[in-house]
């Protein structure tokens, strides 16, 4: 007896979810083709939206995109008036990350007279946002205006979000302009486009405006803020939205990120005290007990390595680990830094093989860089050519690289080693073509060998591909 045929005995809502999510396990087409016809003539599959939305899943598991023929049978079968199980269905794409379904799920919509109201719209929206496609959402908008819902704040607040998130900031702020009653959430999709496109002066500016809007800054604006204060190094500023986080009901000690913001603000202005004292009262509820989050640790330690406090880096790692909180692989970059300006080089190998050995994790060409950069510094410029031979093949052409061949090119010109350095500058320009640097530490590698026709031909180059250096800048808080 199968599967499907015994489950008939005993149908319910429930008995099915589970028999389909045993298909979806095994990828069991037939079974699920087999009971969406025996649901079909028992009438059972239109009782529930939430059974109709799992059996789409459950086809969208097991088959793919590919199979979306499939699906449009499905649809057909459903009542073309009624919009709400088409709504759950692209609801529970999005939500299991198959946005292209959605969209598919949205166009059979359109295509075949099925009522559209808010619910597809933002969900459709929402999907296109999240596969890039700036196209179809070009023409969502344009249906969206057709169909005189332009002034939801919903889909407004998804318009902004996409056109932000696609680089089109000024179409986002038109967009955002056009919307009469606003809510905090589109101020803050229009927040994180600006802060997406780096324009620091208008996240501050929408941030000023938020109460003339009538609303509220809450913890993703007030993060935003600081992100921005951090970028402009306003400091001033920065204790400005410290002091209305204090002074709200944000409850921000327990505000993993809105933290993290305040202490990446502090440390990139460089107030290291004032960002370990919020550091200190991170994760402290009212019952005066501590759990700080991986994300704050994270923060507290980069703070401290782009401070160059190496030796507080080492340190706060361990008490994080009494802590119970588990490293990832931004944490190992910090710490193995560190390790190198503090000319700690067994302890940095330790910590990078404890990677994989201790916490599952796998080195990125950046967490080999930081272990060329540790051994140059020592003077092991032979055994920095060593774990660069040793390198997983995946890792060798990314562009992480570059800084793993600059640094060994480095150490090769402070220790003078001609023939690998050579190699090493000629395996970085490879990757980097146009970065400057590398031909100019080339150049001082050439001068301490007082190689000056080489030095000459490596100018004439430099001149014809017209590369220039970079101005240096500084800012101020005025």
């Amino acid at each position: 007896m199968s599967r499907s045929s015994h489950l008939l005995k005993t149908l319910t809502s429930d008995s099915v979810i589970r028999f389909l999510n045993k298909c979806c396990k095994s990828k069991d087409v037939k079974s699920i083709k087999r009971l969406h016809s025996s649901l079909i003539l028992t009438g059972l599959l239109y009782f529930s939206q939430n059974l109709i939305a799992k059996l789409a899943q459950s086809y969208a598991t097991c088959i793919g995109e590919s199979g979306f023929r499939t699906l449009q049978h499905l649809f057909r079968s459903m009542n073309p008036t009624n919009s709400i199980p088409f709504n759950v269905i692209a609801s529970e794409f999005c939500r299991k990350g198959q946005h292209l379904l959605a969209l598919r799920t949205f166009c059979f919509m359109h295509g075949n007279g099925v009522p559209l109201d808010t619910y597809a719209l933002c969900s459709s929206v929402k999907a296109s946002c999240l596969v890039n496609k700036s196209m179809f959402g070009e023409q969502l908008h344009c249906l969206v205006v057709k169909s005189g819902w332009s002034s939801s704040v919903f889909i407004g607040s998804g318009l902004v979000d996409l056109y932000g998130k696609t680089g089109r900031v000024c179409d986002a702020e038109k967009v955002f302009d056009e919307i009469p009653v606003k809510n905090v959430v589109c101020v803050n999709a229009l927040l994180t486009g600006f802060g997406e496109a780096k324009l620091w002066v208008e996240v501050l500016e929408l941030v000023k405006d938020i109460p003339e809007l009538n609303l509220v800054h809450d913890n993703f604006t007030l993060s935003a803020s600081l992100r921005a204060c951090a970028a402009l190094s306003a400091v001033d500023l920065g204790k400005q939205v410290h002091g209305y986080a204090l002074c709200g009901s944000c409850q921000m000690e327990t505000d993993v990120y809105l933290m993290s913001s305040l202490i990446e603000m502090y440390g990139k202005c460089g107030f290291v005290e004032s960002a370990h004292r919020v550091f200190c009262l991170a994760g402290i509820k009212q019952a005066k007990t501590r759990q700080r989050d991986l994300v704050v640790w994270t923060s507290m330690l980069g703070v401290y390595g782009k401070n160059g406090c190496h030796k507080e880096v080492i340190s706060s790692y361990k008490e994080m680990l009494q802590e119970g909180i588990k490293p990832d692989e931004i944490v190992f970059l910090t710490v193995i830094s560190a390790c190198g300006h503090t000319g700690q080089v067994e302890i940095g190998l330790q910590y990078f093989n404890s990677m994989s050995s201790d916490f599952g994790l796998h080195p990125k060409p950046e967490h080999y860089s930081c272990i060329i950069d540790l051994l140059c510094r020592a003077g092991e410029v032979d055994k920095a050519w060593k774990v660069v031979s040793q390198m997983p093949n995946e890792g060798a052409n990314s562009n992480c690289s570059v800084q793993l061949w600059g640094s060994l090119l480095s150490a090769c010109l402070e220790h003078s080693d001609l023939d690998l350095g050579i190699l090493a500058a000629q395996n970085a320009i490879e990757l980097d073509p146009e970065n400057l640097g590398l031909y100019l530490k080339l150049s001082n590698l050439y001068a301490k060998f007082q190689m000056w026709e080489e030095i000459n031909q490596l100018r004439r180059f430099i001149r014809a591909k017209d590369l220039i250096k970079d101005t240096g800048c500084s800012r101020i808080e005025c």
